[in-house]
């Protein structure tokens, strides 16, 4: 029986080990059912913002590729939200149900999202 205990105690340490840990980041992205017209209005509205940086997502920037307003408007929305103090309502007060907040990294390639 000492046995056993022993062994569960060793199996349940490896696993607690390698659970992947929950990460405390949070980035603010785009609603994918979000209609373009509201999308091209919160880049507008983030590009004309004190902290936020729009250079990545014009020509030749490192986050223009994809070149679409959902990844456009993710990128601003999320550079406005890491700005202006990363707090729900930076993200979605600010953009309503245009925006959602997600614990997965969106960076992807040589685009990478502040965090």
């Amino acid at each position: 029986m000492a046995n056993m205990t022993l062994l569960f105690i060793l199996i349940s340490s490896i696993m607690i080990h390698h659970l992947p840990m929950a990460s405390s980041k949070k980035w603010c992205v785009a609603n994918k059912a979000v209609m373009n017209i509201k999308l091209q209005a919160n880049i507008n509205f983030g590009c004309s913002q004190a902290g936020v940086d729009c250079k990545p997502i014009r020509p030749g920037g490192s986050c223009f590729n994809p070149d679409t307003l959902y990844t456009h408007a993710s990128y601003v929305m999320n550079a406005y939200y890491q700005s202006h103090g990363h707090t729900d309502e930076a993200c979605l007060f600010i953009f309503g149900s245009a925006a959602r907040l997600t614990d997965v990294d969106p960076s992807s390639g040589g685009c990478v999202y502040v965090s």
